[in-house]
């Protein structure tokens, strides 16, 4: 089957068009001036011009007039056809060379853009269209490709980014794990007080490990978009959490304080309980673990507004905005065990995008973060889907 380019087809169309039209019009001009005006031409007189002389005598000689000599309407309109024709023709053959060179132009933009995405296909993502001219259709689609462009390069970026931190995430341990077996076994002076030792050591490595694949179940879950929306209390959502992290908080050190319990004045927020609660529960964690022995961490509730301010060692401004990927943790934090595995906001972030909610990080300037989660109200959503009140 031929294939013809979008070039040749809009010249194509155009000429197609120009044809149509200049016959049309050609068609209508010569029925018209054949039927519709009555002819009154005289026949034309010839002109006879006295031609060399001959002997002296002058020998008649006929000339025609340089101009087309019309005798009757047959004359006029078949000289009408034939200047039609010519026209025509011209007329024809300028609007096939101007299809060809405008639709050049139209289809021009066309074949940078797919240069750009066949580029885009072999995995350069850094290269961007930039289409210059005027805001049309083209221009839209040039700057939306860019933006889909940059959006997929920070994408496969934090792609690999995530696949290093979790290789070494999961592989630390493990090659830790392997150490301390091999440091016992090599040991001949072993009794069961060491083994047994090791084995306590073994299942706290062990316990994080754990952890850090729950935590990334909780984020694929997270992002995988599958949500039971229902009614929810934030207040005692967000008193659970509190009551539930206590003890970790008085341990540390740390002085963990909740919002007053007015379920009365608290808007119900739409969403994932099972969600809400985790995105919840690892804003107020992450507040007590990322922060230093006398410190505090606030838990408000404005509306359906989830606010955590916590105290803890300053976090340089630049880096906020890369607390939200995986295994990412703030400048200064203890890379311990205890102070997480890195995929606390990951996750938060992961849930707010899924409940179409909004989630800003902003450090403090004496220290620590102030992280608010702006949840959907339930009475704003209710005609979406129906719902049921959930504590």
């Amino acid at each position: 089957m031929l294939r013809l380019t979008i070039r040749t087809r809009l010249t194509l169309t155009y000429s197609a068009l120009v044809t149509g039209c200049a016959v049309a019009l050609a068609a209508a001009v010569y029925l018209f001036m054949r039927y519709v005006p009555v002819y009154q031409i005289e026949a034309a007189e010839r002109v006879v011009v006295p031609a060399s002389p001959i002997g002296g005598v002058s020998a008649p000689r006929e000339r025609l007039p340089d101009a087309i000599a019309i005798y009757d309407s047959s004359d006029f309109l078949d000289t009408l056809l034939l200047a039609s024709a010519g026209a025509l023709v011209l007329l024809i053959s300028t609007g096939v060379l101007a299809a060809w060179l405008v639709s050049g132009r139209i289809v021009k933009p066309l074949a940078v853009i797919n240069a750009a995405a066949t580029r885009a296909a072999t995995g350069t993502l850094d290269h961007r269209v930039a289409l210059p001219g005027p805001r049309d259709e083209i221009r839209d689609l040039s700057d939306t490709f860019d933006r889909m462009l940059a959006s997929l390069e920070r994408a496969f970026a934090a792609h690999r980014r995530f696949a290093a931190n979790a290789s070494h995430e999961l592989t630390t341990p493990l090659a830790t794990t392997k150490t301390m077996l091999d440091v016992a076994l090599d040991d001949p002076a072993t009794d069961a007080g060491a083994f047994r030792r090791l084995a306590e050591r073994l299942r706290e490595v062990n316990r994080a490990n754990i952890e850090t694949v729950n935590a990334l179940l909780d984020l694929a879950n997270a992002q995988s978009g599958s949500l039971t929306r229902t009614e929810i209390d934030l207040c005692a959502l967000i008193g659970d959490v509190v009551t539930g992290l206590m003890p970790e908080a008085t341990a540390a050190g740390i002085t963990l304080i909740g919002p007053a319990p007015d379920r009365d004045a608290s808007p119900a927020a739409l969403g994932d309980p099972i969600l809400l609660r985790q995105a919840v529960s690892n804003l107020v964690r992450n507040a007590v673990r990322h922060n230093h022995p006398g410190g505090h961490a606030v838990v408000q509730l404005h509306a359906t507004r989830v606010t955590v301010t916590n105290t803890g060692p300053v976090i340089p401004r630049a880096v906020v905005g890369t607390l939200v990927e995986p295994f990412v943790r703030g400048g200064g934090r203890t890379l311990t065990r205890d102070s997480g595995h890195g995929l606390g906001l990951a996750i938060v972030a992961a849930v707010a995008t899924a409940h179409d909610a909004t989630l800003t990080l902003h450090p403090n300037p004496t220290g620590g973060l102030t992280v608010h989660l702006t949840l959907p109200e339930a009475c704003r959503d209710a005609r979406r889907s129906p719902v049921h009140r959930t504590s």
